[in-house]
C-alpha cells in the first residue's frame, strides 16, 4: 500500500512519484517512445497506486506520454506534475503565458496540477516577474498550484517574502546529499512550503547491485554520471561504500532492501512531502520495492549507524540547486561554465567614452537623479548604491531586510557581470541599514554571497531609508 500526503486540500499526492526524467536518456539517440505502449507502463503504475507523475519540458516526451494516459480518462486520475524551466529573458505575461500553454497542450489538459519553475541564474532578476505572472495564471484556474524547483534556501524565502504562494520546492536529497536538512528545512518548517526529493537513490547507486563493487570506470547513462559526481563531492567511492554498507545492515535488519532505508530516511523528514523516483518506461521497474518501504520505520539504532557512517563522507558544498549555478557542478552534462556564460545579462552595458562604459537597471530613480547603476572605469567597476527595486519602482518584499539583501546582490553582481566582471572581482561592500537591529539577516545574506572572497565591508545604520526599503548597499570591484 502506497502512503499518500495531501499536499494541499485539493491535491492528494502519492508520497512515491514516479519521475519520468529517464525518458529523455531512453530518446537520446532521436527515437521516441512509442506514445501509447508508454502510457500503458504509467497504467501500471496507476493501478499500483503509484499515482503521482513528475515530469518537465524538457524531459523528452514525457508530458505527451503522460498526456496519452490523461487522454484514457482513468478514475482516479492520475496527478500530472511537470516543470517549465525558460532560459533567461523578459518573463512578460506572453511569454509566461506561452511557456504554459505548451505544458497545457502537451499534457492534454486545462489545469496543471502542480507547475514547477527553474531559473538558471538569479542574478538575472526576470524570476521574480515569472512567478508573479504564473500566481496571476494560478488565480486564473490555469493552474492549480505552483511549486519551484532547485531553488536554495534564501531565494525560496525571497519568493516568500515578496508574496509568491509556493506549495512546493523540489531539490536533490539523499543519504549522500543532505543539504536539504540546513537552511532549507527552517525555511519550509516557517513557511508550510514542502519538498518533493529526487536522487533519492543517487541514480541507482543507493542499492545492493553497487555494495561491495569496485568503482566503475565509466559510466554510460546520464543519471549514473551525474550521481558518480555526487559521489565523489561527498568524499569519493570508500566513503559512499560506507553510506551503502550502513543501509545494508539497517536494511537487512527490517527485511527490506537497501532502496527502501535511503528513501525512507529522506521522507521520515517532516518537511518532505514526498520523493520521487525515477522509472525507466518498459525496461527496469521497482514498484512492489518501493511499496515495502511503508512497511517498516527507522528507529534510533539505526539513525545512529548512519550518523557513523555520514561522518566519514564531506558534506556537499553550497545550498540546494547550487549544483546547476556553480562548481562543482553536479550534474549529468558536468560542467555548465559554458552554457551560463551564454547566459544574457538582465541590462547591456553602454560605452560613454573609450576606457569607461556603464550599465543602468530601469529604475526610475536612475534617470531621475541622473546616476547609472554601475560604472567601469579601465578596471574598476563602481556600483551605486542599490535597493530591492524590480522593474522601475516596484520595493521587493517590503519590510524583509534578509530577502531584500538576497535580491540587491544579486542585482550589484548582475550590474558587475555585465561590465565584464564577476562576483570574485568584487573588492568592497558598503551596507546601509534603516534600522541597526535588522543587521543580522542582511549580513547573513552579505555571507553566503562572500563567504570565500569575504571583500572589504563597511555596514552603517543610517537615519532612515524612503519608503519600505530596508537596506541599501554599494560595492567596487576591480577586474582581474
Amino acid at each position: 500500500m502506497i502512503d499518500t500526503y495531501d499536499l494541499a486540500p485539493d491535491l492528494r499526492i502519492a508520497r512515491v512519484l514516479t519521475g519520468l526524467w529517464q525518458v529523455a536518456d531512453m530518446e537520446k539517440d532521436g527515437t521516441t517512445l512509442d506514445r501509447e505502449a508508454a502510457a500503458d507502463a504509467l497504467a501500471a503504475y496507476a493501478a499500483d497506486g503509484f499515482t503521482t507523475f513528475d515530469m518537465a519540458d524538457h524531459y523528452g516526451s514525457a508530458e505527451l506520454i503522460t498526456g496519452a494516459l490523461l487522454a484514457r480518462g482513468p478514475t482516479p486520475r492520475p496527478l500530472a506534475f511537470t516543470k517549465w524551466c525558460p532560459a533567461p529573458g523578459p518573463m512578460t505575461p506572453d511569454v509566461v503565458r506561452a511557456g504554459v500553454d505548451e505544458r497545457r497542450a502537451r499534457l492534454g489538459v486545462e489545469t496543471i496540477d502542480l507547475l514547477q519553475f527553474h531559473w538558471w541564474t538569479f542574478e538575472h532578476p526576470a524570476w521574480l516577474d515569472a512567478l508573479h505572472e504564473l500566481t496571476r495564471l494560478r488565480e486564473e484556474g490555469v493552474i492549480r498550484s505552483l511549486g519551484v524547483t532547485n531553488f536554495d534556501a534564501a531565494h525560496l524565502s525571497l519568493a516568500l517574502a515578496d508574496g509568491v504562494p509556493l506549495l512546493t520546492n523540489q531539490v536533490s536529497f539523499s543519504l549522500l546529499d543532505r543539504r536539504a536538512e540546513a537552511d532549507l528545512a527552517a525555511v519550509c518548517a516557517a513557511h508550510g512550503v514542502k519538498l518533493l526529493c529526487y536522487g533519492t537513490l543517487a541514480g541507482g547507486f543507493l542499492s545492493e547491485r553497487w555494495l561491495g563493487r569496485p568503482e566503475p570506470a565509466e559510466i554510460a547513462d546520464w543519471s549514473g554520471m551525474k550521481y558518480r559526481r555526487f559521489i565523489d563531492a561527498a568524499g569519493g567511492w570508500d566513503a559512499y561504500q560506507g553510506v551503502l554498507g550502513a543501509a545494508a545492515q539497517i536494511g537487512a535488519r527490517h527485511g527490506v532492501s537497501i532502496a527502501n532505508v535511503a528513501t525512507r530516511w529522506v521522507l521520515d523528514h517532516p518537511h518532505v512531502a514526498g520523493v520521487i523516483v525515477g522509472a525507466r518506461l518498459g525496461e527496469r521497474e521497482h514498484r512492489v520495492d518501493n511499496a515495502r518501504l511503508f512497511s517498516f520505520a527507522l528507529d534510533a539504532e539505526d539513525h545512529a549507524r548512519l550518523a557513523a557512517a555520514f561522518a566519514a563522507t564531506t558534506p556537499l558544498p553550497g545550498d540546494c540547486g547550487d549544483e546547476y549555478r556553480k562548481p562543482p557542478f553536479l550534474t549529468a552534462s558536468g560542467d555548465l561554465s559554458h552554457h551560463l556564460a551564454d547566459v544574457p545579462t538582465a541590462h547591456a552595458a553602454e560605452a560613454t567614452r573609450p576606457g569607461r562604459s556603464r550599465v543602468s537597471s530601469g529604475s526610475v530613480w536612475e534617470d531621475l537623479a541622473g546616476f547609472s547603476r554601475a560604472v567601469r572605469i579601465g578596471d574598476r567597476i563602481l556600483v551605486s548604491g542599490t535597493t530591492a527595486t524590480a522593474g522601475t519602482d516596484r520595493v521587493v518584499a517590503p519590510g524583509d531586510p534578509g530577502a531584500q539583501a538576497t535580491y540587491i546582490l544579486d542585482k550589484i553582481i548582475g550590474a558587475v557581470r555585465a561590465l565584464g566582471g564577476g562576483p570574485e572581482d568584487i573588492v568592497r561592500t558598503r551596507v546601509y541599514l534603516a534600522d541597526i537591529d535588522e543587521w543580522e539577516p542582511v549580513s547573513r545574506a552579505h555571507g553566503r554571497v562572500f563567504a570565500d572572497t569575504k571583500p572589504a565591508n563597511t555596514l552603517l545604520a543610517v537615519g532612515g531609508l524612503v519608503g519600505d526599503y530596508r537596506v541599501e548597499i554599494e560595492a567596487e570591484a576591480i577586474v582581474g
